[in-house]
């Protein structure tokens, strides 16, 4: 029997949930596919193409049902690098030629390595992607521009908001319908009853905002600007352009694409699970569902795509409970740009900022860091490192240097073994204590120890404070027990326990594997 989460149909019940949510993402979308394109140096709607690929074309064959696809911030500047080296003709061969490599790892099952990331990564990432979108949006919904990167942005908020303040022009206008968009939907979130909460409260805020906004007259502020035929700005490929993917500049372009548009789908898709119940990830199938969306994007020669958190955590905090939402965002995208774009006209751009500075502050808010201070100190300090560095430099170096902390530590874990010997008044008994991890990497530490006890002691090892045994620490422990023995002396220790302890890590490894 296959699940409602894994089809494109779901119960009435479902669907209507499913239904309101991807409105939600659909106007949470709309402003990024756009933004992403410009900041990328093509047209807004080479932008909404890729929007709408990834909701019907990824969204159907997707392995997280619940994950959003589309043009990615992430990707903005190694893209506007291709076009500007190669231009915007070739990029379509890049990013065809990158989703066949995508679908290719998949196919390879390569996507379950992702398994393996610290959850301190996965929430520094959602909470860096929050600042990175707060910060940004801030300037968008006062109409204005972001600077740049996320420290510039965050670093120009003042001036931009003291600015609108002191001028009171359309800045300011723009931010008071951005603060009655983000007030209603605290004000939704708060005091709706239980069954008018099945109405999302960004949608809710969305028609507040632009209700409003027609009620003032507001004409100075910035509305969403779709032309009227979107696929005028497609590029096909050429069989001369096709041929170029064996230049090495073109290939390395198409595998940069291909594995930063994985790393960051597949670590998106870690978090989606984390942020709910239903059925969870199934990465191979969404690294092989990425590939054919991205080859087809690039056959078409608009952005390439990637699955991404604001958007995905949209679809849920709205109430999205099967693929139909996210398939459906992508038929918005379709109709209303391409067949009714005159209805989009209406909305403020101010108004869609707002929901994502929204959504950014939850995203970003530490609530997380209680349940990591459980685990570690250095738990926290992987979540705040991989934060910072996502805000300082760019979402791919943030993740590798939260992966890069969380590795250290791994071996720092697995490479610590404190040794304690306790020797009896007589000197003839002797207590050895070990606790951490006896690894082939603290072995000679070992050895060493057991080299300097007397020949004819009575040696007592404890391995109850023991988190790990390898192989060769057990076998150093047989053979010199054999040999202590051979001398005169005596070895006791808890073998059933660390046989125990052995076979538990293996057996783990073997199933994570």
């Amino acid at each position: 029997m296959t699940s409602a989460a894994a089809t494109p149909t779901g119960d009435t019940s479902q669907f209507g949930r499913d239904l309101l949510a991807s409105f939600v993402v659909f106007l949470v979308a709309l402003p990024l596919c756009m933004g992403v394109a410009i900041a990328s140096g093509l047209p807004p709607t080479a932008g909404i193409i890729t929007g709408i690929v990834g909701g019907i074309v990824v969204g159907f064959l997707a392995g997280s049902p619940l994950q959003v696809s589309g043009p990615a911030a992430g990707l903005t500047v190694l893209v506007l690098d291709l076009v500007r080296a190669h231009g915007a003709e070739m990029l379509g061969v890049i990013v065809l030629f990158a989703g066949i490599l995508q679908y290719a790892a998949g196919y390879l099952k390569l996507g379950q390595w992702f398994r393996a990331v610290s959850p301190a990564v996965i929430h520094g990432m959602l909470a860096g992607i929050g600042v990175l979108i707060l910060v940004s949006q801030f300037h968008v919904m006062l109409d204005g521009t972001p600077p740049g990167t996320g420290i510039e942005n965050l670093l120009a908020m003042p001036k931009a908001f003291f600015e609108a303040v002191r001028f009171g022009d359309n800045h300011l206008t723009a931010g008071e319908i951005g603060l009655v968009t983000i007030a209603t939907m605290v004000l939704w979130n708060k005091f709706a009853r239980h069954g008018l909460r099945l109405v999302p409260a960004p949608l809710v805020a969305v028609i507040v905002a632009t209700i409003a906004a027609a009620l003032f007259q507001l004409q100075t502020i910035h509305y969403v600007d779709v032309p009227s035929n979107i696929w005028t700005v497609t590029i096909l490929p050429t069989p001369d352009r096709l041929l170029r993917i064996f230049e090495p500049a073109i290939l390395v372009g198409a595998i940069s694409i291909g594995l930063i548009a994985s790393a960051e789908t597949l670590l998106s898709a870690t978090a989606v699970d984390q942020m709910h119940t239903g059925p969870r990830t199934r990465y191979n199938v969404e690294l092989k569902a990425q590939g054919v969306g991205n080859a087809i994007c690039g056959f078409l020669g608009v952005l390439p795509l990637t699955g991404v958190i604001v958007r995905s955590g949209a679809n849920v905090e709205a109430g999205g409970r099967t693929r139909n939402s996210t398939i459906l965002h992508g038929v918005w995208l379709l109709l209303f740009a391409s067949v009714l774009p005159f209805t989009l006209r209406y909305v403020p751009v101010a108004a869609l900022a707002a929901v994502l500075v929204y959504t950014g502050f939850k995203l970003a808010w530490p609530k997380i860091v209680p349940a990591l201070r459980q685990y570690g100190r250095s738990e926290v300090f992987i979540y705040v490192a991989t934060v910072v560095a996502i805000v300082t430099t760019d979402l791919l170096k943030g993740v590798l240097v939260g992966v890069a902390l969380s590795i250290v530590k791994l071996i720092y874990v697995f490479s610590r073994l404190e040794i304690r010997k306790v020797t009896d008044d007589d000197g003839k008994r002797i207590d050895l204590h070990l606790s951490g991890a006896a690894t082939v990497i603290r072995l000679p530490n070992l050895a060493t120890a057991l080299e300097e006890l007397p020949a004819s002691s009575r040696i007592h090892v404890h391995v109850d404070a023991l988190d790990y045994i390898d192989h060769a620490c057990i076998d150093l422990l047989t053979n010199w027990d054999r040999q202590h023995r051979a001398s005169g002396g005596s070895l006791t220790i808890e073998w059933d326990d660390l046989a125990a302890k052995y076979r538990a890590r293996s057996l783990t490894a073997q199933r994570d594997g």
